[in-house]
């Protein structure tokens, strides 16, 4: 274990709750901030082995810490919590640490990078990936952008909830990277989609099909752990489709500045845009089958 330390989390939602959870199993000394007091209530709940302190605001929450974490939704969220006034940085102690969790565009991990560099911050834009279920486990894969002694700074304290930390590049590669994974993912559930409803026309067993093909070159996570749940038209996992529509535009945005062309993930995007219409926004992701009628049964 690394040495304990004196932590602030900022965002105690479906994977910053988890990350405080083993930061203070690890021993560190947690104080804690969430602009819904009653996701911090149920954290207290949740939690009555670890001493925590909760802050008012992320100034307050920052104020003599070591490391500040966050994870919060968006890009004007993470502003909000670390620029403002009342934001982590007007209190943050010169050379502490800052690791951002949240999956943001690469161009306010850079600009948080440089505003960190006048109080000689160490600045890791580290977003996970892992889901819900990796966050639980402390077995997330977290992608870096930042200084190697910024990364290096951070690695012992993020291992306490990853099982794999790979500095990518400089400050903002952690989010571009991280667009890469939620491209693989579009595409690799859609492909998914079409093979289970497929078999479910021909009327095969679902079972039979999965032991098949699983241990194949088609096997993904995704197969393991969505192809029953899709056949099942169950959806209450994971990464809800509301933000991995956030994620891809993020992507596509940062696609066309690049030059770069990613036609399937903007199919992808237009798909969920579809399953949002059908109100299924908030469902996992796994529910863009939504969009394919059940022509038979397994």
């Amino acid at each position: 274990m690394s040495e304990p330390l004196h932590i602030a989390v900022i965002g105690l939602g479906t994977m910053g709750g988890p990350m405080a959870r083993h930061l203070g199993h690890a021993g560190h000394a947690l104080t804690l901030y969430n602009r819904s007091p009653a996701r911090a209530e149920r954290w207290i709940a949740s939690n009555p082995d670890i001493p925590a302190r909760f802050a008012a605001n992320p100034a307050e929450a920052a104020e003599g810490a070591d490391v500040v974490i966050t994870c919060v939704g968006n890009d004007d969220d993470l502003a909000d919590v670390v620029l403002s006034p009342l934001g982590a940085f007007s209190t943050l102690r010169r050379g502490a640490i800052f690791i951002d969790h949240t999956t943001v565009s690469a161009r306010i991990a850079r600009q948080i990078a440089v505003e960190g560099r006048d109080k000689e911050l160490l600045c890791v834009d580290a977003p996970v990936t892992g889901s819900q279920s990796g966050a639980e486990a402390g077995t997330l894969s977290v992608m870096c952008g930042g200084s190697l002694r910024a990364v290096e700074a951070a690695r012992p304290i993020i291992s306490a909830y990853a099982k794999r930390v790979v500095h990518v590049g400089k400050s903002g590669a952690g989010q571009t990277a991280k667009m890469a994974n939620q491209m693989c993912i579009a595409g690799a559930v859609a492909g998914l989609a079409e093979a289970v409803r497929f078999a479910q026309a021909a009327r095969l067993d679902l079972d039979k099909v999965y032991e098949a093909i699983s241990g194949g070159a088609a096997q993904s996570w995704q197969m393991d752990n969505r192809w029953h749940t899709m056949a099942k038209d169950e959806f209450d996992f994971g990464l809800a489709i509301d933000w991995m529509r956030k994620d891809l535009g993020l992507a596509i945005d940062e696609a066309r500045n690049l030059g770069a062309g990613v036609p399937v993930t903007a199919l992808m995007d237009q798909f969920y845009a579809d399953v949002q219409a059908m109100g299924g926004g908030r469902q996992d992701t796994s529910a863009i089958i939504r969009r394919l009628p059940r022509k038979g049964s397994a």
